[in-house]
Formats: C-alpha cells, structure tokens, sequence
C-alpha cells in the first residue's frame, strides 16, 4: 500500500467525460489498496473566464476578490470529480484550500505556501476517505481566500504530498512524460524514464511547459518523488497501477538515476529580446543603476554579458529580456540614462535562447565546444553565452531555433533510444 497525491489539470477535466475519466484513474488506485489525495485544476478555460470577467467588472480590482472568484473555478471542479467518485462506490469528499487549511503569504494573485498541516488529511486516509482537492488556493494571514498564481495546482500537489508524506505525486497533464526536447519540433525526441529535479528546474525554467517551476523546486526541497503522467492514457492499461514505476517520467533525485547522460535534454525559449547600454561608465555602481530600475518594473532580466573596457573608463552590457517587456525596459533605462552614463540605449527582438542541460557536464569537459561546432556548421550565428555548471544557453536569431534544437539533440545522441 502506498500514499499518493494524483494531481489532474485544467484539459484532464474539461468536461463531465474526462472528470469520468479522471476517476476510472482514482479509482484504481483506491482499488489497488493506495490512500488517495487528488488535487484537481479548474476545466479547462474557465479560469480565464473568471479572469475575464473580474476585468470586465473594474480594471482595478480589488486583488482579494479577484481572488476570491478566480478560486472557484477549482472549487467546481473538486465537487464534481467527488460527486462522480460517490457514485462510482469510492468514499469522496472535495476540500477547498482554506478547509485543510493552506495557509499562505499575503500576497493576493501570486501568493505562496507557509505551511500545510496534513494530519486532518492523513485522519481521513486512515477511515479509507479519498480527498479531492481544489488546487491553487489557500488562505491568509488575514483569513481571506488566496491563489498561487498561474500554474498553482502543481505547487498544492507537490506541498500536499510533502504534508502528508505521500510516497509519490503523480502530476496528470495532456503528455505522457518529459521528453529530450519538445517533440512538435524534433519528432525524434524520445520519453526520458527519470531526470533529476535539477535537471527539470532548468527545462522548466528555460521553456519546457510541463511541469510549473515552483513546483519542482518544492519537490526538490522535499524530496517528493513526483511522475509526469497523461491522464489520457487508458487507465487500466498494462502497468498503469505499477506501484514503484508507473509510465510516465520519473523526477527524482540525482542518485536514482544510475547512468547519467552528460546532456539530458534540449529546452527553448522564443520571443526574447536583447538591449545593449553602449559605451557605459565603468564604475562601481553602475550595474545596480541599470538593473534595479528593471527589477522595481517586475522585469525580468536573464543573460547579462558585459565587455571588458580598454582603457576601464567606457563598457557596453548586453543583456536579454522577454520581448513584451521589452518597450516598458527600455523606458526604465532612458528615465536613468544620465545615471548610467551611456551614449546610447539599442534594443532588439525576434531572438530565442537555446539550452543545453544535463548534470554529468559537471564531470565532462568539450560540452560547449560540441555546441558551438554544430551551430557554426549550420552557419548560426551565437549573439550571446551563458552558463552554469549543467546548463549553457546560446542566444540566436529565433528563425534559426528549430534547426539549432534539431542540431543540438542530435550532436548530442539524444536522438539515439
């Protein structure tokens, strides 16, 4: 017997059909002897619905109520999942977050989790009761409603199952793992069996749309083994009920994994934007300068290369930014450009970050040279480098993306099963 947390998102329960379907799923894990947490989204589109009409309502709502309705859309879902899963014969019942309770910070739209007390949960498994749960949401400090930001029924599965001590989360989405690269560009990338939380922060992080960020980072924190699984996958198919190893991708830690690739995967980011501060003063201070202006805009900076001066009087700082901040960051910089003390502020956009990850670069050397040796026998153009010890992100022209991730998965044999 085991303790699992079952996590199904917003296209797993887009109508009555696929909330059925969900709980054939549920159902064969309470058949098979598991106590069972579910933790669902809201249907599919309904939380931009809500978002909608909270807008329509006043742009300039009130953060508490915009969450008070967003939160329902969850809400509704983990009544009707437990109202199917009763007439199924299972022992349900829907929790909203603030009746278990999840408590969180006070900020209202992005909030985050301080502490889950799992032992009315872990009470009810013990009577044999399966707990369906409204992702998302919380309460806080001041006894209101709280959502986490988009993505957030992630980061309540994962926090439930390190509450609760669950053996496993097993995260439901519209994909049957986490592949080498997205495989809509390079149909040769292959489901990956296990890859290390390092290793899916950075995918994550750099493009891949699986799994949310903070999610990994708290089953990283916690250790909480955690499955990407498709919940359209017949649920009673051969080895679907497998209790250590279920289809899908396992996100561990590194010393599950015992042969480690030097690369495990290929993740992209298009839509990037670069702006270059030319011939800028080169004096203690002048980088705060730059970029506390951008942060204060809630922008978010990523690869920053700067130049060495000749003489260090003068430097340029070339660093990237999503493309829709990129207007609102350069105004910041021209509000400070005296400051600064640059000639000139160039911006560009219809750029994308290619990255290549894996943790056994950390003990394999001539990585970065196989990168830029493919990409310049397909005559790309690299505009800027960054790396980390199981990371390297090249910045190149975005219509060269598909073409450099093609390149890149195959110099690197992920290709190859």
């Amino acid at each position: 017997m085991a303790r699992i947390v079952m996590k199904f998102g917003g296209t797993s329960v887009a109508d009555i059909d696929r909330i059925r379907n969900v709980a054939r799923h549920v159902k064969r894990e309470v058949d098979s002897g598991n106590e069972v947490a579910v933790v669902v989204s809201a249907m599919a589109g309904k939380t931009n619905e809500l978002v909608g009409w909270t807008r329509e309502a006043s742009p300039m709502h009130d953060a508490r109520e915009y969450d008070a309705i967003v939160a329902s859309g969850e809400q509704v879902t983990a009544g009707l999942l437990a109202i199917v899963l009763q007439s199924m014969g299972v022992n349900a019942r829907s929790w909203q977050g603030w009746q278990i309770p999840i408590k969180t910070d006070m900020t209202h739209g992005a909030a985050r989790i301080t502490d889950i007390d799992g032992s009315f949960l872990i009470k009810r498994f013990t009577e044999g009761q399966v707990a369906v749960i409204a992702g998302f949401q919380g309460i806080s400090p001041e006894n209101r409603i709280s959502t986490l930001g988009r993505g957030g029924s992630d980061t309540s599965a994962v926090a439930i199952a390190a509450a609760v001590k669950a053996d496993r989360c097993d995260i439901y989405t519209d994909v049957d793992g986490v592949y080498t690269t997205d495989p809509r560009v390079e149909p040769k990338a292959r489901r990956m069996a296990k890859i290390s939380f390092e290793e899916m922060l950075e995918m994550a992080s750099l493009g891949a749309k699986v799994l949310q960020v903070r999610s990994v980072e708290l089953a990283m924190v916690h250790k909480v083994r955690t499955f990407v699984r498709s919940s359209f996958e017949d649920p009673h198919a051969p080895g679907m009920g497998d209790p250590l190893n279920p289809p899908g991708t396992l996100i561990c830690d590194e010393d599950e994994i015992v042969e480690q690739q030097v690369v495990t995967g290929i993740a992209f980011a298009r839509d990037e934007a670069q702006i270059s501060l030319r011939r800028v003063a080169d004096r203690p201070g002048v980088s705060a300068a730059i970029f506390v202006p951008l942060a204060e805009e809630h922008i978010n900076v990523d690869m920053i290369v700067q130049n060495v001066s000749e003489d260090g009087s003068k430097t340029d700082m070339t660093f990237t930014v999503p493309s829709g901040d990129m207007d609102k960051a350069v105004h910041a910089l021209d509000k400070v450009k005296a400051e600064i003390g640059c000639d000139s502020i160039q911006s560009e956009t219809g750029l994308a970050k290619i990255s290549v990850i894996g943790t056994g670069m950390r003990s394999h050397a001539g990585v970065a040279a196989t990168a830029f040796k493919a990409l310049a026998e397909k005559g790309i153009n690299i505009r800027a480098i960054t790396t980390s010890e199981i990371k390297i992100s090249i910045l190149i022209d975005s219509a060269y993306t598909e073409l450099a991730v093609r390149t890149l998965h195959s110099v690197y044999g992920l290709d190859k099963h």
